[in-house]
């Protein structure tokens, strides 16, 4: 009967330490919420926002980003008109990389004076 207590504390506690360690396991993981791809709009400024967990250091088409506590983050560009592709990439402190991209189409309205 103690030896079945020790193996189930043993068992408990190795199992806490795997659930524990799962993000560590998992590697980065991005999701970009804002712009949905392949959307059009013709607003100056874009602003890419999503949410990254279990990185260390974050950059939106190669600038660095920053995220809060919970891991989301928001970067306004200003895109030229045309086709444009927004990159979100992150990094863990092991070293593993994630990425995840949006497209969307800068319109270029010229308003028309009467």
């Amino acid at each position: 009967m103690k030896r079945l207590g020790i193996i189930l504390g043993i068992l408990l506690i190795v199992g806490y330490g795997a659930f524990e360690a799962r993000k560590l396991i998992a590697g980065p993981e991005i999701v970009i919420l804002s712009p949905k791809n392949g959307i059009a709009t013709s607003s100056d400024i874009v602003i890419i926002s999503g949410i990254a967990q279990n990185i260390s250091f974050l950059t939106v088409n190669d600038a660095p980003a920053y995220t809060d506590e919970e891991g989301r983050f928001s970067v306004a560009l200003s895109p030229p008109p045309g086709y444009a592709i927004f990159t979100v990439a992150a990094t863990d402190r092991f070293g593993r990389k994630a990425g995840s991209s949006v497209s969307i189409t800068v319109l270029n309205f010229c308003p028309v004076n009467s």
